[in-house]
């Protein structure tokens, strides 16, 4: 039986020509919110559906754990009580209870969450950083594009791109981390074809954990690659909203849309994860509001 762990991608990992250590990863459930399916995914029902805000902590043997995103926390309610914000939470009613948070899940893990070194922001929606505040010394890492084209935005333009200045912590221009121009990986043309990315954003240096823009959903939204013992994972945050989508060709609807700065970019991005997935069978890929995933991964426990 072969290996699981080796992967026609590892030619990817070997490009780098870093280091490369292989990470362990664990999915955690940090609240969620309900919306009608047919907007999440095309054929679906008119039923409200429950739609978890997952979050990854990665254990790297030298970095120590990081963390993909947050999920939801307890101040997204102070953040949505005003006006206009308020329309947010009346869009995705939220379900959450303080035991659900990032720190306090890793806390009952026996992890300190101001020990936590680093977290990786996909992109600067509310339930991906509502949880930021409880990680006082954490680097805050993340494609530069997805800050600069968020901060200005104000009043009914932030809710409709899901941004919610007061979630971020007041010394987040101290912590923030950009990725470097430097970090970036091109790849040749003619370099292991069947990839869709032609480049990759080398997170800590080591080859370890690399970045590949899946932009649309949200401005300069990642998602994560990374190799555990099990085999290559991918993190791909709201490139799909499910492993049924990207399997079943089954994107959101138009409406989902409205909430997305470039829809065509977006097409775009489902497609490389459509044809990522297709190329490399052996890659496990996550989506941060995917119920299978959190079946399998967190209410099972099943080894990622």
């Amino acid at each position: 039986m072969s290996n699981p762990a080796h992967s026609k991608l590892d030619a990817l990992w070997a490009y780098t020509g870093r280091f490369a250590p292989r990470v362990s990863l664990r999915l955690f459930s940090a609240g969620s919110c309900r919306h009608p399916e047919w907007v999440t995914i095309r054929g679906g029902s008119p039923r409200s559906v429950r739609i978890p805000a997952l979050f990854a902590a990665i254990f790297h043997p030298d970095e120590g754990t990081i963390l993909f995103d947050t999920g939801y926390a307890q101040r997204f309610f102070r953040e949505t009580q005003p006006f206009p914000a308020r329309l947010y939470r009346m869009a995705t009613p939220v379900d959450f209870r303080p035991e659900q948070g990032a720190a306090a899940q890793l806390r009952a893990s026996g992890i300190d969450p101001a020990g936590i070194p680093r977290i990786i922001v996909s992109h600067f929606h509310a339930d991906h950083i509502a949880g930021l505040r409880d990680f006082p010394a954490a680097e805050l890492l993340y494609e530069p594009e997805a800050f600069d084209c968020m901060r200005r935005l104000r009043g009914i333009a932030a809710v409709r791109k899901g941004y919610l200045s007061g979630l971020l912590p007041d010394d987040f221009a101290e912590r923030a981390q950009p990725f470097a121009p430097e970090s970036r990986i091109e790849l040749p043309e003619g370099f292991l074809p069947e990839f869709p990315f032609r480049r990759a954003t080398d997170v800590l240096g080591d080859g370890s954990l690399l970045a590949v823009d899946l932009p649309g959903h949200a401005y300069g939204q990642i998602g994560l690659l990374l190799r555990t013992e099990r085999g290559p994972r991918l993190l791909c945050a709201d490139a799909a909203w499910s492993a049924a989508a990207y399997r079943e060709n089954r994107p959101p609807s138009a409406l989902a849309g409205v909430i997305m700065p470039d829809r065509r970019a977006y097409a775009a991005s489902f497609r490389r994860l459509r044809k990522l997935a297709a190329a490399f069978p052996e890659l496990t890929v996550i989506a941060s509001h995917c119920p299978e995933a959190e079946r399998l991964y967190v209410k099972e426990g099943r080894s990622l």
